[in-house]
């Protein structure tokens, strides 16, 4: 009997292995995830990180985006000074009140927005009337960019903000306009907003005779009223005759308005049918009375914002005879 007892001994020590594995094996299927399970989870984890449509369009990112935006096309109606309005950009305020969804393309990760937009401008700089804040209620798109760096943004009816943004310039000045920081290379300014020292040419001076003492150079006369050629509208400055042809060449930012006005003009009479050319010819002589009866700069500046309104308002049909 004794040489059983081994083994017994061994077919017990046997199935206590089998019986532990077994128990290690059953537990560890109660830890696991079934397929269905696992895609639940997944789906649990994809709606948790995304956004919905709502919140999409009114993510504090996306409103940083339409603030840049609008700083950028203004840059662009302007022709200049893009460095210095995407400086000005970081330090505007964007309100934007009741966004709402108007539309979602799920195919394209795509959510169209409305809403009413008010920018504040920052201190030291306003645009010609003096405004420090525009208002317009824009339609918005945000969709991922191509190059997946993030989402991007599309305005539309941004005119109302970006035409006056346009004209920026240093408050209290009506045709300063803000100019890019004079820096050295691989320096950054302390303050993007300080205005900057405007060089004042010398004239040259002409060193007299060692014999002769240096005598003060008389006063120099004063220049006769001319339009300055430092600004550029459509128009040749050398020809402005009127007052307000006269106002736009000596202002940048009412030069940047003609600007815009002419090239939309042209667009519009290109694709315009015999009844619109006549209406925007009709409407062009009265438009540069009103601007040359203009005794400042502000109502000069809302005379070619309405222009440019009243142009749109032809193409589109919605045009009526005014008093």
């Amino acid at each position: 009997m004794r040489r059983y007892w081994p083994i017994a001994l061994g077919v017990l020590l046997l199935g206590l292995v089998i019986w532990f594995a077994l128990g290690l094996a059953r537990d560890g299927d109660q830890d696991r995830l079934s397929d269905d399970q696992l895609a639940n989870r997944a789906d649990e984890n994809a709606t948790s990180a995304g956004q919905g449509p709502d919140e999409r369009c009114a993510a504090p990112a996306t409103y940083d985006l339409m603030k840049r935006e609008l700083f950028r096309q203004a840059a662009n109606l302007r022709g200049s000074d893009s460095a210095v309005f995407d400086r000005l950009a970081a330090y505007a305020a964007l309100r934007v009140e009741a966004p709402v969804v108007e539309q979602q393309d799920a195919g394209l990760d795509m959510v169209s927005c409305s809403a009413r937009v008010s920018l504040d401008l920052p201190p030291g700089v306003a645009v010609v009337g003096g405004r420090r804040t525009l208002t317009a209620s824009l339609s918005y798109a945000v969709q991922p960019a191509a190059d997946g760096s993030g989402d991007v943004v599309t305005l539309r009816g941004a005119d109302a903000i970006t035409i006056p943004l346009a004209t920026l310039a240093k408050e209290g000045g009506q045709s300063s306009a803000p100019t890019a920081p004079q820096v050295e290379p691989n320096s950054v300014p302390s303050d993007p907003l300080a205005p900057q020292p405007e060089p004042s040419p010398s004239p040259p001076v002409t060193a007299p005779p060692v014999s002769r003492p240096i005598e003060p150079s008389p006063p120099p006369a004063p220049r006769p009223e001319r339009a300055e050629t430092s600004a550029r509208p459509s128009f040749n400055c050398a020809r402005a005759r009127t007052r307000g042809e006269m106002a736009v060449c000596r202002s940048p930012s009412l030069a940047s308005l003609d600007r815009e006005m002419a090239s939309f003009y042209t667009r519009s009479y290109r694709n315009a049918d015999s009844g619109q050319r006549s209406l925007l010819e009709q409407t062009r002589a009265r438009f540069l009375g009103y601007r040359d009866r203009c005794g400042s700069d502000a109502c000069i500046a809302d005379a070619y914002r309405g222009r440019i309104t009243e142009i749109r308002d032809i193409m589109d049909g919605r045009w009526s005879a005014r008093p």
